[in-house]
């Protein structure tokens, strides 16, 4: 839509049933430039982390570069490298479900597989601790036959518990950084989504 002064700039409804198409067409192209900052907003979300979570011996930050770089090592793809990047910034929004909240954020971008790790890497990391504090550690066994079990149990495996290490040679943000954009630069609910 052109910024020509014959063209609305503003949708006229107070009530969303009665808005009209033209309505919906300019708030929808009010909306791209919000569509253009999604990684620079999920990025500052990360970096919110930092100096997060006393009590381990990395803040959740250090924590989500580790588990990225691990993952990366490891020969994961970009998306699930990034899925690694950002698994925790729910952290300190949505404490208790914080993992619904970067899979909801994750979700338009990324295969139904990675949106269902991030979704549920939670439940499955409560299998490395939650005995220790009168949770059952086995919770995760309520999955048992989805299709994406064993990768969400390998991601936490292999990378989510394992990235608490001070010592570890973490790669640093600026790596990262192309990736989150790539992955948020992608069509939402594009093909990409649709694909396992």
């Amino acid at each position: 839509m052109s910024d020509s002064p014959t063209k609305r700039q503003i949708a006229t409804y107070t009530r969303m049933a009665d808005g009209t198409q033209e309505d919906y067409l300019v708030l929808r192209e009010h909306s791209k430039p919000l569509l253009n900052k999604v990684a620079d907003h999920a990025l500052t979300l990360l970096l919110g982390l930092q100096e997060s979570y006393p009590g381990n011996l990395i803040d959740r930050y250090q924590h989500s570069l580790q588990t990225a770089t691990r993952a990366f090592r490891d020969g994961a793809e970009e998306e699930i490298v990034v899925a690694a990047l950002l698994h925790d910034i729910g952290d300190l929004l949505a404490p208790t479900n914080h993992a619904a909240l970067a899979a909801d954020i994750l979700q338009p971008y990324v295969s139904a597989s990675t949106y269902w790790i991030v979704e549920h890497h939670g439940i499955f990391q409560g299998y490395y601790f939650w005995h220790h504090i009168g949770r059952d550690r086995n919770a995760r066994e309520k999955f048992r036959g989805h299709p994406y079990f064993e990768r969400t149990a390998e991601f936490c495996h292999n990378w989510d518990q394992e990235s608490f290490d001070p010592n570890y040679d973490t790669l640093p943000l600026t790596f990262f950084e192309p990736m989150v954009h790539r992955i948020f630069a992608r069509e939402p609910w594009g093909e990409h989504t649709k694909q396992e």
